[in-house]
């Protein structure tokens, strides 16, 4: 296989089961779901990261759920990407996004942390040259802090809601694997997500 053939597509989230279907596991949510439509066994263990091979439209894919807690995703994203010798437009991560509306979508080809530990501890692996898809998990309502919001699991309609999202995700990582990220980001970023 050619370098540059293969792509990484790394969830974030938190290990365990309290944690499965809190906010902060949207991405890992997002990395479960593509298995489950691509027959993509998610059963390896790598790099500190529960991983997965297979294909996806038409691409050799890797994809990858670290275990190391969320504020220390680079210490499995970046040895990932160094063993497969991936070029950093093949990595896409996905992620929480406070600042977006509950369920908006917002790819971008590369960036900062915007404050998502996770985030920052790729960055510090890997710089910020990489793809990333932010899916929205909107504001905590009132004065409830962001760190408790981001660890309540998803509730009632909220589900529904993280259906369609999740959806959604799944169809934005096949036009990034078959068309690139601009196309992508043209046809699935949402509309009134404002970054």
């Amino acid at each position: 296989m050619a370098e540059g053939q293969r792509y990484l597509i790394a969830g974030l989230g938190n290990p365990g089961k309290e944690h499965r279907q809190n906010r902060h596991n949207i991405g890992f949510m997002a990395v479960d779901r593509l298995a489950d439509q691509f027959g993509i066994s998610m059963s390896r263990a790598q790099s500190k990261a529960v991983v997965g091979n297979g294909r996806i439209a038409g691409e050799q894919v890797i994809l990858a759920k670290p275990q190391t807690y969320m504020n220390r995703s680079g210490d499995s994203i970046g040895p990932l990407v160094n063993y497969y010798h991936i070029p950093l437009e093949n990595v896409l991560v996905i992620y929480d996004e406070l600042d977006l509306p509950f369920g908006a979508l917002r790819l971008r080809p590369e960036g900062g942390s915007g404050g998502h530990n996770g985030m920052k501890s790729i960055i510090n692996h890997l710089g910020q040259g990489f793809p990333r898809m932010r899916l929205g998990i909107g504001r905590p309502p009132g004065r409830m802090e962001p760190a408790d919001y981001v660890l309540q699991d998803f509730r009632g309609a909220e589900i529904e809601v993280a259906d369609i999202l999740l959806n959604e995700a799944v169809s934005a990582v096949e036009t990034y694997l078959s068309d690139g990220i601009d196309l992508a980001m043209t046809k699935h970023n949402s509309v009134n997500s404002e970054m």
